[in-house]
């Protein structure tokens, strides 16, 4: 996930910081990753765990005999390593993009130069002239009225009206290393709808704009050696839907942790135990 400028992680997950001073915005991947059942991550955790601990089964056999503490929690960890790495190159390939697009010199990076080097090949493949057809990119979206905010990776121009028509589209960048460059998860076409059809663009001297016309949208996968645009659904239903985990999101981040025990007639709360520090 990038890091856009006014968006703030809390206990709750990221808002956006509102310049005009009004409240915080919740973001729409935050909306998504509270209230969006994503039935493939524990299967994809159990697969990169096994994986690990196959992959080094004879010094974790070794070392379960004197640190099996140290071993469970390595294993333990395995995930969230794997999906950071993952995360982190996914910046890292985001803001090459943007610098490309905005033709700012890009960081030597190995790691990032393939998936670079696809979108370089789909932009050429498209016709597309980055100071004609870049409508913007990395913007900030928000939408006061519902209290969402959200980034826009790509509004660009492609000729994909009858005839060869400009039609002006809101493209996200997915990417990762091991899934098809022609998938796709549900959840990406409320991302878009949610984006789409937000009320205005936060310009860089943080003034706003009237959100543009997205005519169309879609995920432009980008994979080491393949990329895919696929054109996504993003209609009015699909905001509607967000809009429901909208406010599904917003009643979890307000909800107590926890809640008082209900005492049968008579009965009395445990005293709590008391604690005392030995003397050394």
């Amino acid at each position: 996930m990038t890091n856009p400028r006014l968006a703030q992680d809390t206990p709750q997950g990221r808002y956006y910081t509102d310049p005009a001073g009004g409240p915080a915005l919740v973001s729409v991947t935050n909306v998504l990753d509270t209230a969006v059942n994503k039935r493939a991550l524990v299967p994809w955790g159990v697969k990169v765990t096994v994986e690990y601990v196959i992959a080094n089964l004879p010094s974790i056999t070794l070392r379960l005999v004197t640190e099996p503490t140290t071993v469970v929690k390595e294993i333990k960890a395995v995930h969230r390593d794997v999906k950071e790495t993952a995360s982190n190159l996914g910046d890292r390939i985001h803001t090459a993009a943007e610098q490309h697009i905005l033709g700012a010199p890009v960081a030597d990076d190995p790691e990032v130069a393939p998936y670079l080097a696809q979108l370089i090949h789909w932009l050429a493949l498209w016709g597309v002239n980055l100071d004609e057809h870049i409508e913007a990119t990395e913007c900030t979206v928000f939408h006061r009225r519902l209290g969402y905010a959200g980034t826009a990776d790509l509004l660009i121009w492609l000729p994909t009206g009858p005839g060869g028509v400009m039609e002006l589209w809101l493209i996200d960048f997915k990417t990762s290393a091991t899934r098809s460059a022609k998938s796709v998860y549900p959840e990406n076409t409320l991302q878009l709808a949610a984006l789409r059809y937000a009320e205005t663009v936060l310009l860089p001297d943080d003034t706003d704009a009237p959100m543009p016309r997205i005519q169309r949208a879609g995920v432009l996968n980008l994979r080491a050696k393949s990329h895919a645009l696929v054109e996504m659904p993003a209609g009015r239903d699909a905001h509607a839907a967000f809009r429901g985990l909208l406010q599904g999101a917003r009643w979890l981040h307000d909800a107590p942790s926890t809640y008082p025990a209900l005492l049968a007639p008579g009965q009395t709360a445990p005293a709590r135990r008391r604690t005392t520090r030995k003397a050394a």
